[in-house]
Protein backbone atom coordinates (compact mmCIF):
# COMPACT_ATOMS: atom_id res chain seq x y z
CA UNK A 1 0.00 0.00 0.00
CA UNK A 2 0.98 3.61 -0.59
CA UNK A 3 -0.22 7.06 0.48
CA UNK A 4 0.06 9.03 -2.75
CA UNK A 5 2.64 11.37 -1.19
CA UNK A 6 5.55 11.43 -3.63
CA UNK A 7 9.02 11.04 -2.11
CA UNK A 8 11.14 11.73 -5.19
CA UNK A 9 11.11 12.25 -8.94
CA UNK A 10 13.15 9.65 -10.80
CA UNK A 11 13.79 8.98 -14.45
CA UNK A 12 13.70 6.05 -16.84
CA UNK A 13 17.26 4.98 -17.59
CA UNK A 14 16.47 1.97 -19.74
CA UNK A 15 13.48 0.06 -21.12
CA UNK A 16 14.46 -3.46 -22.16
CA UNK A 17 11.98 -5.63 -24.07
CA UNK A 18 12.02 -9.23 -22.85
CA UNK A 19 9.86 -11.96 -24.37
CA UNK A 20 6.91 -9.67 -25.07
CA UNK A 21 6.96 -7.62 -21.87
CA UNK A 22 9.58 -5.24 -20.50
CA UNK A 23 12.10 -4.59 -17.76
CA UNK A 24 12.57 -1.01 -16.60
CA UNK A 25 15.63 0.48 -14.96
CA UNK A 26 14.68 3.57 -12.95
CA UNK A 27 17.09 6.17 -11.60
CA UNK A 28 15.74 7.12 -8.19
CA UNK A 29 17.00 10.67 -7.65
CA UNK A 30 16.80 11.59 -3.96
CA UNK A 31 14.80 8.48 -2.97
CA UNK A 32 16.62 6.71 -0.12
CA UNK A 33 17.14 3.04 -1.07
CA UNK A 34 19.14 2.10 2.06
CA UNK A 35 16.27 -0.01 3.42
CA UNK A 36 15.13 -1.43 0.04
CA UNK A 37 15.70 -5.08 -0.85
CA UNK A 38 14.68 -7.39 -3.66
CA UNK A 39 10.94 -8.08 -3.60
CA UNK A 40 10.01 -4.70 -2.12
CA UNK A 41 7.43 -2.50 -3.82
CA UNK A 42 8.01 0.98 -5.25
CA UNK A 43 5.19 2.94 -6.84
CA UNK A 44 6.44 4.33 -10.15
CA UNK A 45 4.09 7.02 -11.50
CA UNK A 46 1.35 5.26 -9.58
CA UNK A 47 2.19 1.70 -10.66
CA UNK A 48 3.20 -0.75 -7.93
CA UNK A 49 6.41 -2.40 -9.19
CA UNK A 50 8.45 -5.15 -7.55
CA UNK A 51 12.18 -4.53 -7.18
CA UNK A 52 14.13 -7.31 -8.94
CA UNK A 53 17.55 -5.61 -8.76
CA UNK A 54 18.87 -2.35 -7.35
CA UNK A 55 21.91 -0.21 -6.63
CA UNK A 56 22.43 2.89 -4.54
CA UNK A 57 20.51 5.16 -6.95
CA UNK A 58 18.51 2.84 -9.23
CA UNK A 59 16.22 -0.17 -9.28
CA UNK A 60 14.94 -2.54 -11.94
CA UNK A 61 11.44 -4.01 -12.23
CA UNK A 62 9.63 -6.29 -14.64
CA UNK A 63 6.37 -4.99 -16.15
CA UNK A 64 3.77 -7.51 -17.32
CA UNK A 65 1.57 -7.26 -20.41
CA UNK A 66 -1.43 -6.59 -18.15
CA UNK A 67 0.33 -3.60 -16.59
CA UNK A 68 1.52 -2.35 -19.96
CA UNK A 69 -2.05 -2.47 -21.30
CA UNK A 70 -3.47 -0.32 -18.46
CA UNK A 71 -0.68 2.18 -17.83
CA UNK A 72 1.65 4.63 -19.53
CA UNK A 73 4.84 2.75 -18.62
CA UNK A 74 5.36 1.07 -21.98
CA UNK A 75 5.22 4.41 -23.78
CA UNK A 76 7.90 6.11 -21.67
CA UNK A 77 11.06 7.22 -23.43
CA UNK A 78 14.56 7.22 -22.00
CA UNK A 79 14.93 10.10 -19.56
CA UNK A 80 11.19 10.37 -18.89
CA UNK A 81 10.42 11.65 -15.39
CA UNK A 82 8.46 9.43 -12.98
CA UNK A 83 6.98 9.91 -9.50
CA UNK A 84 8.38 7.54 -6.87
CA UNK A 85 7.09 6.36 -3.49
CA UNK A 86 8.21 3.42 -1.38
CA UNK A 87 5.51 1.20 0.11
CA UNK A 88 3.83 2.28 3.34
CA UNK A 89 5.33 1.11 6.64
CA UNK A 90 3.07 0.26 9.59
CA UNK A 91 4.30 3.29 11.58
CA UNK A 92 4.27 5.78 8.69
CA UNK A 93 1.91 8.76 8.50
CA UNK A 94 -0.99 8.39 6.08
CA UNK A 95 -0.71 11.86 4.58
CA UNK A 96 -2.72 11.23 1.41
CA UNK A 97 -5.23 8.40 0.99
CA UNK A 98 -4.97 4.62 0.74
CA UNK A 99 -3.45 3.83 -2.66
CA UNK A 100 -2.88 0.29 -3.93
CA UNK A 101 -0.68 1.04 -6.94
CA UNK A 102 -3.11 -0.95 -9.11
CA UNK A 103 -3.82 1.44 -11.98
CA UNK A 104 -7.35 1.34 -13.41
CA UNK A 105 -6.65 3.06 -16.72
CA UNK A 106 -5.04 5.94 -18.57
CA UNK A 107 -6.48 9.45 -18.55
CA UNK A 108 -5.60 12.55 -20.58
CA UNK A 109 -4.80 16.13 -19.62
CA UNK A 110 -7.33 18.34 -21.43
CA UNK A 111 -6.26 21.76 -20.23
CA UNK A 112 -4.23 23.53 -17.56
CA UNK A 113 -3.72 27.08 -16.39
CA UNK A 114 -2.65 29.13 -13.41
CA UNK A 115 -5.15 29.84 -10.64
CA UNK A 116 -3.48 32.37 -8.29
CA UNK A 117 -0.33 30.54 -7.07
CA UNK A 118 -1.79 27.13 -7.91
CA UNK A 119 -2.56 25.44 -11.20
CA UNK A 120 -5.96 24.18 -12.35
CA UNK A 121 -5.96 21.01 -14.44
CA UNK A 122 -8.82 19.42 -16.34
CA UNK A 123 -8.41 15.74 -17.11
CA UNK A 124 -10.55 13.20 -18.94
CA UNK A 125 -11.01 9.67 -17.63
CA UNK A 126 -11.93 6.65 -19.75
CA UNK A 127 -15.73 6.37 -19.92
CA UNK A 128 -15.78 3.17 -17.85
CA UNK A 129 -14.03 4.91 -14.94
CA UNK A 130 -16.12 8.09 -14.85
CA UNK A 131 -18.66 6.63 -12.41
CA UNK A 132 -15.97 6.20 -9.75
CA UNK A 133 -14.93 9.88 -9.73
CA UNK A 134 -16.87 12.17 -7.41
CA UNK A 135 -16.59 15.84 -6.45
CA UNK A 136 -14.41 16.17 -3.33
CA UNK A 137 -13.52 12.49 -3.61
CA UNK A 138 -9.97 11.14 -3.83
CA UNK A 139 -8.14 10.10 -6.97
CA UNK A 140 -4.56 9.10 -7.67
CA UNK A 141 -2.85 10.64 -10.72
CA UNK A 142 0.56 9.14 -11.61
CA UNK A 143 0.86 8.15 -7.96
CA UNK A 144 -0.16 11.55 -6.52
CA UNK A 145 -3.04 11.62 -4.01
CA UNK A 146 -5.41 14.43 -5.03
CA UNK A 147 -8.89 15.79 -4.32
CA UNK A 148 -11.37 16.16 -7.17
CA UNK A 149 -12.66 19.75 -7.33
CA UNK A 150 -15.40 19.31 -9.93
CA UNK A 151 -16.80 16.67 -12.28
CA UNK A 152 -18.48 17.06 -15.65
CA UNK A 153 -19.18 13.72 -17.30
CA UNK A 154 -15.83 11.97 -17.76
CA UNK A 155 -13.94 15.26 -17.23
CA UNK A 156 -12.76 16.34 -13.80
CA UNK A 157 -10.78 19.21 -12.31
CA UNK A 158 -7.83 19.25 -9.93
CA UNK A 159 -6.07 22.07 -8.09
CA UNK A 160 -2.30 21.62 -7.88
CA UNK A 161 -0.50 23.65 -5.22
CA UNK A 162 3.08 24.95 -5.71
CA UNK A 163 4.61 22.23 -3.50
CA UNK A 164 3.03 19.49 -5.58
CA UNK A 165 4.23 21.15 -8.78
CA UNK A 166 7.80 21.22 -7.41
CA UNK A 167 7.91 17.69 -5.98
CA UNK A 168 6.15 15.71 -8.74
CA UNK A 169 6.04 15.42 -12.53
CA UNK A 170 2.94 17.64 -12.78
CA UNK A 171 5.16 20.40 -14.14
CA UNK A 172 5.92 18.16 -17.14
CA UNK A 173 2.29 17.84 -18.24
CA UNK A 174 0.83 19.56 -21.26
CA UNK A 175 -2.55 19.30 -22.95
CA UNK A 176 -2.65 15.79 -24.40
CA UNK A 177 -0.34 14.24 -21.79
CA UNK A 178 -1.34 10.73 -20.72
CA UNK A 179 -1.51 9.87 -17.02
CA UNK A 180 -2.14 6.80 -14.88
CA UNK A 181 -5.42 6.85 -12.94
CA UNK A 182 -6.30 4.89 -9.81
CA UNK A 183 -9.82 5.47 -8.51
CA UNK A 184 -10.73 5.47 -4.84
CA UNK A 185 -10.64 2.01 -3.26
CA UNK A 186 -13.97 2.55 -1.49
CA UNK A 187 -15.79 3.32 -4.76
CA UNK A 188 -14.31 0.24 -6.42
CA UNK A 189 -15.42 -2.15 -3.69
CA UNK A 190 -18.77 -0.46 -3.09
CA UNK A 191 -19.82 -1.15 -6.68
CA UNK A 192 -18.93 -4.83 -6.28
CA UNK A 193 -20.85 -5.11 -2.99
CA UNK A 194 -23.96 -3.50 -4.52
CA UNK A 195 -24.08 -6.31 -7.07
CA UNK A 196 -24.91 -8.76 -4.27
CA UNK A 197 -25.42 -12.35 -5.42
CA UNK A 198 -25.29 -11.28 -9.07
CA UNK A 199 -21.56 -10.65 -8.61
CA UNK A 200 -21.09 -14.42 -9.03
CA UNK A 201 -22.70 -14.34 -12.50
CA UNK A 202 -20.68 -13.81 -15.71
CA UNK A 203 -19.73 -10.16 -16.26
CA UNK A 204 -21.77 -8.52 -19.00
CA UNK A 205 -19.77 -5.29 -18.74
CA UNK A 206 -22.75 -3.24 -17.62
CA UNK A 207 -21.70 -2.38 -14.08
CA UNK A 208 -24.20 -0.49 -11.94
CA UNK A 209 -26.91 1.01 -14.16
CA UNK A 210 -30.39 2.54 -13.68
CA UNK A 211 -31.96 -0.76 -14.78
CA UNK A 212 -29.79 -2.68 -12.33
CA UNK A 213 -30.78 -0.40 -9.44
CA UNK A 214 -34.49 -0.55 -10.37
CA UNK A 215 -34.38 -4.35 -10.47
CA UNK A 216 -32.98 -4.33 -6.93
CA UNK A 217 -35.71 -2.13 -5.47
CA UNK A 218 -34.13 1.33 -5.77
CA UNK A 219 -36.56 4.10 -6.79
CA UNK A 220 -36.15 5.48 -10.31
CA UNK A 221 -36.44 9.14 -9.19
Amino acid sequence: MFTGIIAAVGELRRLERRGGDVRLEIGTGKLDLADVKGGDSIATSGVCLTVVAHGTDWFAADVSLETLSLTTLGALGQGAKVNLEKSLGVTDRLGGHMVSGHVDGVGEVISLGQDARSWRYTLRAPAQLARYIARKGSICIDGVSLTVNAVNGADFELNIIPATMRETVFGEYRAGSKVNLEVDLVARYLERLLQGDSAALPDTGGGISRDFLASHGFPST
